[in-house]
């Protein structure tokens, strides 16, 4: 099952980078060039998720006596992977039928991101229950994910969308995202303090 989720996941992965080639191409153009990192927004997401399961994958017999580096390596993959993977997934939902409200054609590739970006928020939320993440991590992915915010809407590297939506309802957007940013962080921080409440 774990091998399933890891290659589903990599190659969603794979084709989400693809699915912004254009974009990262043209970013590197005509902005610095380091923005482009923040252009795949929900690729990087499931990236990694990707990550999070391979270190479920790993030999067990490393997870017994782990050094820091490596709990600190997988405790920030994991944070990342839960707060993001839940906000781009419900993110790219709300903007695929958001424009269909407003006469945006749906069509078949609608509906496989519809499916394949609620399974990011969703699996996320289900494998939170193995992830070691500590409050550090929390606070580096929070930065992270309100500096990309940032550089999405005030430097205009967001995802690219139909006209309708930018033109009417372009802060309502950024407004929406920086909530799912921080519904995914007290997310995370939530399931931190049951975590810690159950191992005591």
């Amino acid at each position: 099952m774990l091998w399933a989720f890891f290659i589903s996941n990599l190659l969603g992965t794979i084709y989400g980078y693809e699915w912004y080639w254009a974009q990262m191409v043209d970013t590197i153009a005509n902005y610095p060039v380091w923005y482009v990192y923040f252009v795949p927004d929900s690729p990087t997401a499931s990236l990694f998720f990707t990550l999070s399961i391979g270190f479920l994958l790993m030999n067990r017999s490393l997870d017994q006596q782990p050094s820091k580096l490596y709990r600190a390596i997988r405790g920030f993959v994991e944070a990342f992977a839960l707060i993001t993977s839940f906000k781009y997934g419900i993110w790219a939902v709300a903007m695929i039928w958001t424009g269909a409200w407003q006469g945006v054609p749906v069509g078949w590739d609608g509906w496989m991101l519809t499916g394949s970006h609620l399974a990011m928020a969703v699996e996320a939320l289900l494998f939170v229950r193995w992830y070691r993440y500590r409050l550090t991590a929390i606070i580096i992915v929070a930065i992270w994910t309100f500096w990309n915010d940032f550089m999405d809407y005030e430097k205009g590297v967001f995802p690219r969308l139909p006209d309708v939506l930018v033109d009417n309802y372009l802060s309502n957007i950024e407004w929406f995202t920086v909530g799912l940013s921080m519904t995914g962080i007290l997310i995370a921080v939530v399931c931190l303090l049951i975590r810690k409440k159950r191992s005591t």
